[in-house]
């Protein structure tokens, strides 16, 4: 149990840290101009979105089908310096510029980039989802704004309940991209002694048919319900040296957070919270967000496995809503539909 406890409280700091991240990133964004559509209010935006993710899963998926796995970690590490040279531009004071560009900022993304790729250790893994994490959320926080936030969050949790309960491809690209020790997974070490860089990973998924995988579908390290007959009960799935969790299932619920902060439904007053566009709206978020992972670990504690983002983006969105009201906000504008009505 201590471990359990230990797995849920780090799993929970580092949701907190994404979002006060992308809190604390929303306005720099903005006036660094990074919002990244003409209309943020358009629902269109999340479809386009969803189906970069949809293209960019048949990818990954060809990828591990053709043993090309390099490929990936490549674009990934890519994207991983690419996405925090933009969190380090606004962050890292300009004190060298070079034909217009921030050179700490810069150095600071290869540097995270030369960690991923010669010494991914689970701090590193961790620190840059942090960055990662808080950065993606922020930009597409301030590009995404409320309809196209909400729309986003439920189709992305009907899809991942699908990817999971259905056709199971979620757990494909999982043990695919576990032995590449990229920042797709949160680590939770859980002895001191503990490695990422040792880690075997979770078994594959091959030919249409699970083998003994002992990955639960929303990333987290588990084992199954039931042993064989004649055989030992598996091990709780806390009973390990580390606990696995996807960084989308920090990331998409904040996007509604961050978003939540920049476009203020009904013109929510900030709260006076110093470094953070924070209203009650996006603190309602949070706070829903951190009651579905709770509600998450739980189900996982008791040897179920469970998409993540149905239990996170739910807590997230009726977060939002009860925050919403309680700040006095009509419901036809904390849902963005009022220009529609």
């Amino acid at each position: 149990m201590k471990r359990a406890y230990a797995a849920v409280a780090a799993t929970a700091g580092i949701f907190l840290l994404v979002q006060l991240g992308s809190l604390a990133l929303v306005q720099p964004f903005m006036d660094a101009g990074y919002q990244t559509v003409e209309d943020p209010s358009d629902p269109t935006n999340s479809l386009l979105y969803i189906g970069a993710i949809l293209v960019a899963t048949l990818v990954m998926l060809a990828a591990i089908k053709l043993d090309v796995e390099r490929l990936i970690q490549g674009l990934i590490i890519f994207a991983s310096v690419f996405l925090s040279f933009y969190v380090f531009s606004v962050v890292v004071p300009s004190v060298v510029t070079v034909a217009g560009l921030n050179v700490l900022a810069v150095l600071a993304a290869l540097a995270l980039g030369a960690g991923l790729l010669l010494y991914p250790e689970w701090y590193v893994i961790d620190a840059a989802g942090i960055v990662m994490g808080a950065g993606a959320a922020g930009l597409f926080g301030i590009s995404f704004g409320l309809l196209p936030a909400l729309v986003l969050l439920v189709v992305l949790a009907v899809y991942d309940a699908i990817s999971v309960y259905g056709t199971e491809h979620m757990l494909t690209l999982a043990s695919g991209v576990m032995d590449l020790r990229l920042p797709v997974v949160l680590v939770i070490p859980l002895t001191l002694s503990y490695s990422f860089l040792d880690e075997q990973g979770p078994e594959t998924i091959s030919d249409g048919e699970a083998e003994e995988d002992d990955t639960s579908e929303d990333g987290t390290d588990e084992a199954p319900d039931e042993a064989p007959d004649g055989e030992e009960p598996p091990e709780d799935p806390f009973a390990r040296d580390a606990f696995f969790i996807g960084l989308g299932d920090a990331v998409i619920p904040t996007i509604l957070v961050a978003s939540a902060a920049f476009f203020r439904p009904g013109d929510a007053t900030l709260l006076d919270v110093p470094g953070l566009a924070l209203t009650l709206p996006a603190l309602g978020a949070m706070v829903g967000t951190l009651v579905g992972l709770l509600t998450l670990m739980w189900m996982v504690m008791k040897g179920r496995a469970h998409a993540g983002l149905p239990l996170l983006n739910g807590g997230a969105i009726a977060g939002y809503l009860v925050g919403a009201l309680l700040a006095g906000i009509a419901l036809v504008d904390a849902l963005g539909v009022a220009p529609y009505l």
